[in-house]
C-alpha cells in the first residue's frame, strides 16, 4: 500500500500572499492595492460559491467587503471580470500545487494521489476553489469563455499516469489515459454527490473511499 493510501489528508493549496516587510512608498501603496484586491476577490468568490453567478451582484461584494461600489470597480469593471478572475486565480494554483507535491519526492502515481487529496481539502475551505468549481459549471450564465471544467485535471493526472507506467508503477493492463479520466470523474463526481446531499461535510471521507478502492486497482503488484 502507498503511503498516501489510508492516511490523513494533507493541505498542500498555496496561502495567500504575505506583506512584504519593509515596504514603503509606491511599493507599500502597491502592495495595498493588490491586498485589496485580493480582499475583493476572496469576497467574491464566497459569495459566487453561495449564491451562483446570477444570484450575485457587484454591490453584494462591495457590502461585503466593506468597501463602495466605486473601489470595486476600480479593480474590477464588471461581474464577469470578478468571475473571469476567480476562475484565472484557481488555475493559477495548481502548478504552485503540483510543485509543493513533486518537491516530496513521491513516485507519479503517488503525486497525482496527493494532487487528489489537496484538491479535497480545497472544496472543504478555500472559497477560491469553491467558486471557481461552480463558476465554470455555471459559464452559460456568465456569458464570457471560461475554460472548460475538468480538462486540464484531466490532462495533469494523465501526465503522471504516463509517467507512473514508464517507471512501472502502472498496473501492466491499464491505460494511462483511460486510468486519469477514471480517477478524474470518480473525485469530482464524489465532490459533486457530497456537496448536493451533505454541503461536502463528508467530503473527505467519500474521496477516502474511493481513493483507497481506486488506487491499489490502479497499481502494478510488487514482483515475486
Amino acid at each position: 500500500m502507498s503511503q498516501n493510501e489510508g492516511t490523513a489528508v494533507e493541505s498542500l493549496w498555496p496561502a495567500p500572499a504575505a506583506r512584504l516587510p519593509g515596504a514603503t512608498g509606491p511599493m507599500l501603496r502597491q502592495e495595498r492595492a493588490e491586498r485589496t484586491r485580493e480582499q475583493i476577490l476572496h469576497c467574491a468568490a464566497r459569495i459566487f460559491a453561495e449564491r451562483g453567478y446570477q444570484q450575485t451582484s457587484i454591490k453584494d461584494v462591495a457590502d461585503e467587503v466593506a468597501m463602495t461600489k466605486g473601489a470595486v470597480y476600480f479593480h474590477f469593471p464588471n461581474k464577469q471580470a470578478l468571475a473571469i478572475a476567480v476562475v484565472d486565480e484557481l488555475y493559477s494554483r495548481w502548478p504552485v500545487t503540483l510543485e509543493a507535491v513533486r518537491g516530496k519526492g513521491l513516485s507519479p502515481l503517488d503525486t497525482a494521489i496527493e494532487m487528489f487529496n489537496a484538491a479535497s481539502v480545497a472544496f472543504l475551505d478555500d472559497p477560491i476553489m469553491q467558486a471557481g468549481t461552480r463558476l465554470q459549471n455555471e459559464r452559460g450564465a456568465v456569458d464570457v469563455e471560461l475554460p472548460l471544467p475538468y480538462v486540464d485535471w484531466t490532462n495533469l493526472i494523465a501526465t503522471l499516469m504516463h509517467e507512473a507506467r514508464d517507471q512501472g508503477q502502472l498496473a501492466p493492463h491499464m491505460d494511462p489515459d483511460v486510468a486519469a479520466r477514471v480517477a478524474v470523474a470518480a473525485f469530482f463526481g464524489a465532490q459533486h454527490i457530497s456537496h448536493n446531499l451533505h454541503g461536502r461535510a463528508d467530503f473527505i471521507e467519500r474521496w477516502r473511499e474511493v481513493r483507497d478502492t481506486l488506487f491499489p486497482a490502479l497499481r502494478a503488484r510488487p514482483s515475486a
